[in-house]
């Protein structure tokens, strides 16, 4: 009955990702998404003096480097209906890349078109094509050099360009130099200068006026938004206003930083490049002050872990959480905009940030400190060495052992007493003494 239900739904996926494309395709023409229309928009205004950020665009103010407005000036001399079109099928396009190098990563064969009818229904995603958000491009930019660093391979291109659109990106620089990938990191911070003072000379009062003043200032956003699920969001909508939050907050990011980046920075000497991108993916997100629904694409990389590592229950949990995204189901008031207040309800209104600090806290388990030292293995907790047990007897010469090509299993060189071949055994019950 389960398989049979199994492979109804294999035929099924070709029809659910042409209906879920087709939908991107039709909204993108019909709706005239918000953040989409402040790009286009910041794309005139750029070599406008300093009109970018000292005047509201479509009635919000525009909060990202002036590179990304910079990078909209050809877009916005194409009519509004055709550039968001073009944009929403290059954030697809984008997106599909993501997943399939996140599959690259897994080191598992599993079907693209699977991967991506199912993570097009994460709520973080389909948020992105709503808002006609950059996030899908800085997604793939980084794992895209990220798979390269795993390779072993120069990068830091694709690092530097997303941290000259957002600044966000840039803790994977330090993941960089904390994982010893100085070359990869200085590329990376090349290439955010070269693209910032490109900025600079195309549009140089609104530079000035960015790197000044505003892009520390969160008063142009509503930090107490539902959307917003970093920590200080969840402070502020708690303690009812940014001002009861308190200079002590500071602290927090430079904790949560931290040991997020030496935990992937552990996860990166053991080989799993892939773990150590979602904890830094997740980790940025809870030091930003401003993490926004459509922000949290990082689900996809993290879910990725879990399944890759059999921790099934937890990626059905989490991907359940990233799809009915309940804290918009969350009552609150307009002004200002926080939670309804309620013991019960925190959990709901903040339920990214706590899936985030989970995420945190699962990693740290698997990769504390004991599992280290006794060598464990990135992909399962099989220990490389069993130094616990207690000695062997060696077998005698005439099965003396030979180690398999791909290094995993040992086998003996001769056939038992009734003449069968005698089973393979892992590597890892090899003598203690050996």
């Amino acid at each position: 009955m389960i398989e049979a239900t199994v492979i109804r739904m294999k035929r099924r996926l070709p029809f659910i990702l042409a209906i879920e494309i087709l939908g991107i395709v039709v909204f993108s023409l019909a709706y005239d998404s918000l953040d989409f229309r402040i790009y286009w928009l910041g794309g005139d205004a750029v070599t406008d003096g300093t009109r970018l950020y000292d005047r509201q665009l479509a009635a919000h103010w525009f909060t990202n480097t002036p590179f990304m407005a910079a990078l909209f000036i050809p877009l916005s001399g194409l009519p509004l209906t055709l550039a968001r079109a073009l944009w929403q099928l290059a954030s697809l396009a984008a997106f599909t890349w993501a997943c399939a190098t996140t599959l690259k990563m897994t080191g598992r064969n599993v079907p693209l078109k699977t991967v991506l009818a199912g993570a097009l229904l994460l709520a973080p995603v389909w948020h992105s094509f709503f808002q006609g958000q950059v996030n899908l491009f800085l997604l793939a930019f980084v794992l895209a050099d990220m798979h390269r660093v795993s390779r072993g391979r120069p990068a830091g291109v694709g690092i530097g360009v997303a941290t000259a659109i957002k600044l966000t990106p840039g803790i994977f620089i330090v993941l960089l130099l904390v994982t010893r990938r100085t070359k990869d990191a200085l590329t990376a911070a090349g290439t955010f200068a070269f693209c910032t003072l490109l900025a600079h000379a195309i549009a140089p009062d609104a530079s000035r006026l960015y790197w000044l003043h505003t892009f520390y200032d969160t008063s142009r956003v509503g930090v107490p938004y539902i959307s917003n699920q970093s920590p200080l969001g969840a402070l502020t909508r708690t303690l009812r206003g940014t001002a009861e939050v308190g200079d002590w907050y500071t602290a927090v990011p430079l904790i949560i930083g931290t040991a997020g980046i030496f935990l992937a920075a552990a996860w990166a000497r053991r080989g799993d490049w892939l773990t150590a991108v979602a904890v830094t993916g997740t980790t940025g997100l809870l030091v930003s002050p401003i993490s926004w629904a459509h922000h949290w694409v990082w689900i996809v990389p993290a879910l990725a872990v879990l399944i890759r590592d059999g921790h099934r229950t937890m990626a059905t949990c989490g991907y359940l959480v990233f799809t009915l995204a309940p804290m918009w189901l969350t009552p609150y008031t307009a002004t200002p905009l926080r939670p309804g207040w309620h013991l019960l309800l925190l959990p709901v209104a903040n339920c990214y940030l706590l899936a985030g600090l989970f995420f945190l806290a699962h990693s740290f388990c698997l990769a504390r400190p004991t599992r280290l030292r006794q060598g464990t293995s990135a992909t399962t907790s099989e220990p490389s060495t069993r130094r616990n047990q207690p000695p062997r007897p060696r077998v005698p010469a005439r099965l003396a052992r030979t180690t398999a090509p791909d290094g995993g299993l040992e086998r003996p060189a001769g056939r038992g007493a009734l003449g069968a071949e005698v089973p393979a055994r892992p590597a890892v019950w090899r003598d203690a003494r050996e």
